[in-house]
């Protein structure tokens, strides 16, 4: 009898296990098995969304999201007066519980609305996917920093993002360029929409005077006098935020054609 109840312990032990390791753990998906390549010209100060879907061990902290991008998917057209490829009537409906359960995640973020602060993208697109309505597809692999799994917004801090991708800005366009004290250059890729609803595209020049920059960091915005192409090295980038929660690609030394 006394073995019994043991073996009856050990059994459901063994099922609560199973249950907590199944909430706690959803496997990458192969969704970059096939990767498309994809241009994009005419996006500076258009609209997009990224939706990510976290995957990996939740118990250790393991964890990785795919990002799904909304570029050029949702009717937009970058030759026409129609370049919002994230519709307000289609992302303000989203419910993201539901996409985290229907895409068997173990989280969900809806990055956006941004705005592009590029003038056009090359980049390897994976599996696209459908959030109620809201088409994305697969743009990169971002692994969680233990920061930003804390709660912490994690701004001026250098972040790996995995992605094949380039990003060109237009001579004569302007760019929104932050120097950190460690002699690094990092270039605005989009406005954030999130922190600051109300954020201008047009007065991103003056962006320098809103900003909360650390000690040794400096923000400047030149217009440019020849193309800047930035780009991804061996199929990874570094990217960082400010504190409004836009976002810049690393572009000094390999990750750009030339340092502004």
């Amino acid at each position: 009898m006394k073995s019994l109840i043991i073996l009856a312990i050990v059994v459901v032990l063994l099922l609560a296990a199973a249950v907590i390791y199944t909430k706690g753990v959803k496997p990458i998906p192969p969704d970059n098995a096939q990767l498309t390549e994809l241009s994009f010209d005419g996006l500076m100060g258009t609209r997009y969304t990224e939706i990510l879907l976290i995957f990996g061990n939740g118990l250790t902290k393991d964890v990785t999201a795919g990002v799904y991008n909304t570029v050029g998917l949702n009717g937009a057209d970058y030759s026409s007066d129609n370049t919002d490829s994230t519709p307000a009537a289609i992302l303000d409906k989203i419910d993201m519980e539901k996409v985290r359960n229907d895409n068997k995640a173990l989280s969900t973020i809806k990055n956006g609305p941004r705005r592009w602060t590029v003038d056009h993208i090359g980049v390897k697109a994976g599996k696209q996917r459908d959030f109620q309505g809201l088409r994305a597809h697969w743009v990169m692999w971002f692994p969680i920093p233990a920061a930003l799994l804390s709660g912490d917004d994690n701004p001026y801090n250098p972040m790996t993002a995995r992605r094949d991708t380039s990003m060109g800005i237009n001579e004569g366009s302007r760019a929104y360029m932050l120097n950190s004290p460690d002699g690094k250059m990092w270039c605005m890729k989009s406005m954030s929409l999130i922190v600051d609803p109300d954020q201008k595209f047009e007065e991103l020049q003056n962006l320098g005077s809103r900003l909360k920059l650390p000690e040794g960091w400096t923000f400047h915005s030149p217009v440019l006098e020849q193309d800047l192409v930035f780009m991804t090295v061996n199929g990874e980038t570094q990217i960082t935020q400010d504190d409004l929660g836009n976002t810049y690609d690393r572009i000094d030394g390999s990750y750009s054609n030339f340092k502004p």
